[in-house]
């Protein structure tokens, strides 16, 4: 991977271009500043003199240059994708078959242009891709391929005449997919570096090792599969078998399998980064080999929780040969140039007590243990680059001392990280949290998947700035790109996998690739009802909240009044209230409206007259616009926000709770109360699968009155005595009740705050929903 040049636009076009005689493109909203239906936004799009759209028919040639063994890949894979994603077949064929004037879709190489860098004409009869390296024209293939579907139809395209001038502005461009926490199948790994692809992501930042897994064959150390690749999940946690009977929970990559992902991801400009984590996060692999820990070894149950944990390796030498023959393993099976070794969230209580540990403190003159990471980090380090590799690490690599001059740091405690490094001369990588953690939901409303709790929506990502004015221009020198990352803690399956990376995928693809003056949201928004279809023609299993309408409805004088909302705000919202699909012509909303009940509400953002997302449908009657589920419940305290998945019962999706488990409090906010008489709380019981670290070490509980505790619901406040109080029923791990606790007379809004009380916090309860009902034959809106 080159080491990226930060450059202005017209300074890229330049290099680009490199000859005479070639229109440059104006910059984004001056004249020439074109726009097309592609995601990540192209650097120059101009139109070219003849406007007559060329026409690409089935049994189109891809002509690639004989001898070009990789123009010869592009072409077969931009005819697999035409097929699979249009219907439309297209036939690679070398040079010299079909003449150069004829129709067709030329690949064909020219000096002079950068790095990943290409020009697409699409003119006369032919649409011609142009590029120096095999990058180039791959992501040239991948921008036609966006033309010919940007329409969502199947068979032979139209293409509107253009030129286009393209190139990155960052050389890294990732997602981490973590596979410690949950086990991804190679295929789905596969699938996932296809889509990188389509994105133009280049760098796959794999989490293959942490407390809950080691996912990786090392044929020198087998008990590392072999032990710490499978854990027995708690009864009543998402990985446990839906029948509760126990069994184990994991898998691993073979170094078979390893090397054909590594090569599959070659073939698509794809560099896999393994992170092989040290000398925290570390618990699977202590169990499988207990020697090498620091203090006590960790024991089975610590696998199956989530947090922090106080096991680190020990700094000893049969230590650090243990690790050196991991590293030499894995980077066999790795050849890019960078090693990620993690560096996070050590916990480094037992080097206190370790004597290894004290004797190496005492030859560095030093007593904070802090420093024992710094010098853990520069021999891994040296071990690393000596064989021709670049160490990667967690921001918190920076603490404790000087770092090897070529570590890269990567910053997850927002820019901080970034800004710190540059200012010691390191290179960065930005993936901070929360804006880039895809383990947070998208949207606050039910059915979304297990995460957790914080939402963290498309538009979110997209505002994200990887070059803030706080980044000097020399800070700015050593920001090699950004990554979005998907922490598996919670997510569980490859489905919910999908739909956490899209399509904020989309979003990080135009941050990292396109050229600050040329991102725009609304551009953008207007380009996602293409890219949706793109998804859906190839079985790209992304969460549509982003372009979707949340319907919002409470009791009003009569009925119900609706809100409809969508994250966009950009388009048209329209709805029916006759049960018909809204189209055009439909009533747009503009403000919240009344409805008498029953009534059915139908919406849908349109953009262009095209749909932007599915149609939202929801059933309202006065039981209805009284329930609110858990996520649309807010945390008193949202410090650990999960949305937070339970036992499956079936084949269905995993079922998923906001909570914070550290304090387990919800607010029914703006609870119209008038002619309420009672309210029934749905919830759960939920094992406490947590290790909380120094700082997230406390948890409230609230005393019982009686032995089995009991639900409390106040008014307005949490530190009030409680409006009503109801026994809550036996049960244990993975149990489903609810309680009815009548209300006293009350009228208005009001916030409700539900709390419960136990002598303990394991299992914890989790609300499901939250009911207010009116009494019995009492129906319609506010009373």
């Amino acid at each position: 991977m080159a080491r990226p040049v930060r450059r202005t636009p017209a300074a890229i076009l330049g290099l680009l271009l490199a000859g005479p005689g070639l229109a440059l493109a104006q910059p984004a909203g001056q004249a020439g500043g074109a726009r097309i239906n592609v995601i990540p936004e192209p650097l120059s799009v101009t139109e070219p003199a003849d406007p007559t759209p060329v026409a690409i028919a089935d049994a189109e040639p891809i002509v690639a240059p004989r001898g070009d063994a990789a123009a010869q890949a592009t072409a077969r894979y931009l005819a697999d994708l035409a097929l699979k994603s249009r219907g439309l077949t297209l036939k690679p064929m070398t040079s010299g078959r079909t003449p150069a004037t004829g129709p067709a879709i030329v690949i064909e190489r020219r000096s002079g242009l950068g790095a990943e860098a290409y020009r697409l004409d699409v003119e006369g009869n032919q649409a011609r891709i142009t590029a120096t390296d095999d990058a180039g024209l791959f992501y040239g293939a991948v921008t036609l391929w966006q033309l010919l579907t940007a329409d969502g139809r199947r068979g032979p395209a139209t293409l509107t005449p253009a030129r286009i001038e393209d190139s990155p502005q960052f050389a890294w461009r990732g997602l981490m997919i973590d596979s410690a926490r949950h086990f991804q199948r190679p295929a789905e790994i596969e699938r996932m570096i296809d889509w990188m692809a389509l994105h133009k992501l280049n760098v796959l930042h794999w989490h293959l090792t942490d407390d809950q897994g080691w996912r990786l064959e090392i044929r020198k150390y087998p008990k590392l599969t072999e032990v710490g690749a499978w854990r027995t999940p708690e009864p009543g946690s998402p990985d446990a078998a839906p029948s509760g009977a126990p069994g184990r929970y994991g898998g691993f990559y073979t170094q078979g399998q390893i090397r054909e992902i590594v090569a599959y991801a070659a073939a698509r400009h794809v560099e896999i980064v393994p992170e092989i984590e040290m000398p925290g996060h570390a618990v699977s692999a202590l169990l499988a080999y207990p020697q090498f820990s620091a203090g006590a070894p960790p024991t089975p149950s610590e696998q199956v929780r989530w947090g922090g944990f106080p096991n680190i390796y020990n700094v000893d030498e049969a230590t650090f040969a243990f690790l050196e023959d991991v590293l030499t393993e894995v980077m066999e099976l790795f050849p890019g140039r960078y090693i990620h070794i993690g560096g996070d969230e050590v916990g480094k209580e037992r080097w206190n007590t370790s004597p290894a540990a004290q004797a190496r403190l005492k030859t560095l003159g030093r007593s904070d243990p802090a420093a024992l990471q710094a010098d853990f980090t520069a021999r891994i380090a040296g071990f690393v680059e000596g064989r021709g590799r670049r160490l990667v690490g967690w921001d918190e690599i920076l603490q404790g001392g000087d770092l090897p001059a070529d570590a890269v740091v990567m910053s997850w405690h927002g820019i901080d990280g970034a800004l710190a490094a540059a200012a010691k001369g390191h290179d960065a990588i930005l993936a901070p949290a929360p804006v880039l953690y895809f383990d947070n939901q998208q949207a606050s409303r039910a059915g979304e998947p297990p995460g957790r709790g914080l939402t963290v929506s498309l538009r979110d990502v997209y505002g994200f700035n990887p070059l803030p004015t706080i980044l000097t221009p020399e800070a700015a020198r050593h920001v090699l790109g950004l990554q979005g990352n998907v922490w598996t803690e919670h997510v569980r399956t490859e489905t919910q996998l999908e739909a956490m990376a899209f399509p904020r995928i989309a979003a990080v693809a135009e941050a990292a690739w396109s050229a600050p003056e040329r991102r725009d949201w609304t551009s953008f928004a207007h380009r996602l009802p293409a890219q949706f279809s793109r998804y859906a023609a190839l079985g790209v299993g992304a969460d549509p909240a982003a372009v979707s309408v949340s319907i919002e409805a409470s009791p009003a004088e009569e009925g119900a009044s609706v809100t409809l909302t969508s994250q966009l705000g950009v388009g048209e919202v329209r709805y029916t209230l006759d049960g018909s699909a809204p189209q055009s012509a439909s009533p747009l909303y503009s403000q919240p409206f009344s409805v008498k009940l029953p009534a059915r509400v139908r919406a849908l953002v349109l953009m262009d007259g095209v749909a932007a997302g599915p149609v939202a449908d929801q059933a309202l009657d006065a039981t209805t616009i009284r329930r609110r589920a858990s996520q649309q419940l807010r945390l008193c305290n949202p410090a650990l926000a999960l949305n937070l998945g339970g036992a499956r019962s079936g084949n269905g999706p995993d079922p998923a709770y906001l909570i914070n488990p550290q304090d387990r409090c919800w607010i029914y906010s703006g609870a119209e109360l008038a002619g309420v008489e009672k309210v029934t709380v749905a919830f759960v019981r939920l094992p406490f699968n947590f290790g909380l670290d120094a700082g997230h070490n406390t948890t409230v509980v609230r005393p019982p009155r009686l032995v089995g505790g009991e639900l409390e619901v106040r008014q307005d406040s949490c530190l009030t005595d409680p409006l009503a109080v109801a026994p809550l029923p036996p049960g244990g791990v993975g149990d489903r009740a609810s309680v009815t606790v009548p209300l006293p007379p009350r009228s208005g809004r009001h916030d409700l705050c539900i709390t419960y009380t136990s002598a303990g916090f394991d299992p914890m309860l989790a609300i499901d929903w939250v009911q207010l009902a009116l009494p019995s034959g009492v129906a319609g809106g506010r009373s």
